[in-house]
């Protein structure tokens, strides 16, 4: 709170610094109270922005990406190259570990290491390029780095962790907290203290291409792991100076984002303003109260008419009236551009500069084409000054809060010694182990090396580590075929075989798509049933590319798709195992929900992986042979025909009636996961049956592990209204626990329910909490509850 007035306080000394904001020469003399490292924040900033031109000012707002070339020799930063191209210093410079503006460099999404730097280039070029920035231009203001860090930092050499979607299916915010923890010191060690990550946007469509980088379809799931996240990277809490080893998040993409109209990513969001209450605000609302997040980036798509980026309601009113956000907001790449070239709510990129700038968002990413325009604008006229400094008064907070001013360097001794180690390299083990999530088993796992003598491990996912989007290249992987290797060693023959391509290329960075050669494929087909012939039991790894599930983000790099099962030869190669009569087990290992319902109907048992992470082959080859216990839940209901979509378990009473000749279930529910063992859970007992509307209640439940193997089950609390004044979803995720039982152990899980948690949005859009019988329903998936009755008077 005291951050919060201290910065109202300051939006007031900026407008008065605007006033001098062209004459900054009578501060000339004055003491640089913004060197003083001891000094309160706001007074820093006032006093810093008061001693600024508006060519300074616009600088600060500004980023390069693909202009890097402007301050490059090669790789290296040249210092009169960057005097001669920014006189009056740079604010922010987008992804230092790419090679972006290097000749030849066209994109760095991902693929090669030819594309990166190393771990001691990155950290020469941040570092040079901040001794110019604090010695060379004429106010020393250090640069803000960024970088992508979805499920690792996106950098080479650095620990890559299963994608975003495994890591929400492990249902446990510990293990988020750690994840992101070894993610923020491996970034700021090489002298980055800003990530544009965690992705809160709750998602609705399994079309959509960028489905895996989200923690699912669930607000209050998604608003726990998110808070865990953001925890992770910056630190608990509320506080005003970053901690060391530490780096500010970005909450993105506010918002809708996960449901974009027909699964098209950038598509408009159809959605009521009780819709984005109730669903879609949460996850981002929640993260805002309960942590310091450093940043919020709007989404691309439209809104009720209105894009995202020049949207007053939702990044104003909401945003920082609302839920009180006093941090940074960065654009998404390329959107404000967008407000004219695909919204069409500008008629050039001055107007599109103004239209974000009016809405709140301070800084153009990735090179601030539009704010460019600017410093000419108000010089005729077109912007005030004082819109200017409010944006540059939130950038030059982050930084001090970063204690960039201090020390902005990195250290590439550190980031040789910390990143991919043996501790981070542990934990990205143990995450992968914690994301497999056991969709079917008629008992043919875990094999059973004295019954399996002969595996046949077939599939094009087989022998190569899926990482998924916003990837780089870690120091190690390990591919399923290698994890089986090192684990059963002689003791068991593997045969192995391709069975079909997927697609074309391994690029992930190329913007064409190609399927693999149908005839081909055929003829691998029948090469791997000849190989599988002579097995005890098949593992087929079958699912996605990168390529074929990825963020479409332009009309020449598309990433989303009408259908949503297996593509290509998959479902052929599936059949023709299937035909052998042998045991055969998938391995799904994809980005997308595994809704392959001819392929769940010819196995005796389907892990999904998802993308497991750099250590993704050895949790495999473990879960196959019962070295481990899977134990993840589904983050996202699993449909089974693209035509249930938009299917989601906490849909409200009116939905689901069915559909002629198709089954309205899905094909596995919210929450749904197996295990080698067996668990009850308790019916749920009541700390009272009555509650105040401004009261609380404890619900406890008894877990036992039932059978003969140690085991993991998530317990999970939903509730369900009976009666309200407006409609009410069927059912709510309100807590979950993840518990780790041994054989005949039993534990006992109590979950405290504040007044919150019944909260509604009532008719007149008043949050309130309502009088009324209220289901309590716990146990170990959406489709498998027990209840006791709440009355709230």
């Amino acid at each position: 709170m005291k951050r919060r007035a201290a910065l109202r306080l300051l939006a007031g000394v900026s407008v008065a610094a605007g006033a001098v904001a062209l004459a900054p020469a009578a501060h000339a003399l004055a003491a640089p109270l913004y060197k003083d490292a001891r000094a309160p924040i706001p007074a820093r900033v006032a006093d810093l922005l008061g001693r600024m031109t508006l060519e300074e000012k616009v600088g600060q707002m500004i980023a390069i990406w693909a202009r890097k070339e402007e301050v490059m020799d090669g790789l290296d930063f040249n210092a009169k190259k960057a005097s001669a191209a920014y006189p009056n210093g740079v604010g922010h410079v987008t992804r230092p570990s790419d090679k972006r503006g290097v000749p030849g460099i066209t994109g760095a999404a991902g693929g090669t290491a030819a594309r990166w730097r190393t771990p001691r280039e990155t950290v020469d070029f941040i570092n040079a390029m901040q001794r110019w920035a604090l010695n060379d231009t004429r106010l020393g203001i250090p640069v803000l780095f960024h970088e992508e860090s979805l499920h690792g930092y996106m950098a080479t050499d650095a620990t890559m962790f299963p994608q975003a979607i495994g890591l929400a299916g492990a249902f446990d915010r510990d293990l988020m907290r750690r994840v992101q923890s070894v993610i923020a010191r491996e970034t700021r060690a090489r002298g980055v203290p800003y990530v544009l990550s965690p992705v809160v946007d709750i998602v609705r469509d399994p079309r959509w291409g960028r489905i895996e980088e989200t923690f699912g379809e669930c607000p209050y799931l998604v608003a726990e792991l998110g808070v865990a996240a953001v925890e992770g990277l910056q630190g608990p809490g509320k506080f005003d100076r970053l901690p060391d080893g530490k780096v500010f998040a970005t909450l993105k993409h506010m918002t809708g984002h996960g449901q974009p109209e027909s699964g098209v990513n950038v598509g408009p969001a159809q959605l009521s303003e009780r819709e984005l209450r109730e669903y879609f605000f949460p996850p981002f609302r929640e993260i805002v109260k309960r942590t310091s997040i450093g940043s919020v980036m709007p989404s691309y798509n439209e809104i009720d008419g209105v894009p995202s980026h020049a949207n007053a309601w939702l990044i104003g009113t909401v945003l920082r009236g609302e839920w009180g956000f006093d941090g940074l907001i960065s654009s998404d790449y390329g959107a404000v551009n967008e407000l004219e070239s695909i919204h069409h709510v500008a008629a050039d990129l001055e107007e599109t500069a103004r239209l974000a700038l009016a809405a709140g968002v301070d800084s153009e990413l990735p090179d601030g084409m539009a704010y460019r325009t600017l410093v000419d604008q108000v010089r005729a006229g077109k912007v005030e000054v004082s819109a200017i400094d409010r944006a540059v008064a939130r950038m030059l907070t982050l930084k001090f809060r970063a204690g960039l001013f201090e020390n902005p360097y990195g250290d590439a001794a550190l980031a040789e010694r910390i990143t991919g180690n043996a501790e981070a390299r542990a934990l990205a083990l143990e995450a992968a182990r914690k994301s497999l999530c056991l969709l079917t088993n008629d008992g043919t796992l875990p094999f059973a090396e004295r019954k399996v003598r002969k595996l046949a491990v077939i599939g094009p996912n087989h022998a190569i580590t899926r990482l998924g989007g916003y990837s780089s290249v870690p120091k190690q992987t390990v591919s399923l075929i290698e994890g089986l290797r090192a684990l059963v060693g002689d003791r068991v023959e593997l045969l192995t075989a391709q069975g079909v391509f997927i697609t074309q290329s391994e690029d992930r960075s190329a913007n064409e798509v190609l399927l693999a050669d149908p005839a081909k494929n055929r003829d691998l087909i029948a090469q791997a049933v000849a190989v599988a012939k002579g097995a005890d039991a098949i593992v087929l790894a079958i699912g996605d590319t990168e390529q074929t599930s990825r963020e479409g983000f332009a009309k020449n790099h598309l990433g989303d798709r009408t259908s949503v099962d297996i593509v290509g030869e998959q479902n052929e190669l599936v059949a023709a195992m299937a035909a052998l009569g042998k045991p055969l087990v998938i391995t799904a290992i994809n980005g997308r929900p595994p809704s392959w319902p001819a392929v769940i109907g010819k196995a005796n048992a389907v892990l999904e992986c998802w993308y497991p992470g750099q250590e993704g082959g050895t949790a495999m080859a473990e879960a196959l042979f019962g070295r481990i216990n899977p134990g993840a839940k589904l983050p996202v209901t699993v449909i089974r025909d693209a035509g249930q979509i938009p299917f989601f378990y906490n849909h409200k009473p009116s939905a689901r009636r069915g559909y002629l000749f198709a089954d309205k279930a899905p094909l596995f529910p919210f929450g749904h996961g197996l295990s080698y063992t067996s668990f009850a859970i308790s019916p749920p007992k009541l700390s009272a049956a009555t509650m105040q509307r401004d009261g609380q209640v404890s619900v406890s439940v008894e877990v036992r592990n039932t059978g003969m193997r140690a085991g993991d089950e998530v317990v999970q609390l939903y509730i369900s209204r009976r009666t309200a004044s407006v409609t009410q979803p069927v059912l709510q995720l309100k807590n979950f626990e993840r518990v780790t039982l041994q054989p005949g152990e039993a534990r006992t899980v109590r979950f405290d329910l504040p007044a919150e948690t019944f909260a509604i949005w009532d008719a007149n859009m008043r949050e309130i909490v309502e009088a009324g019988e209220v289901d309590i329903r716990v146990g170990n998936g959406s489709a498998s509850l027990q209840s006791a009755l709440l009355t709230i008077v």
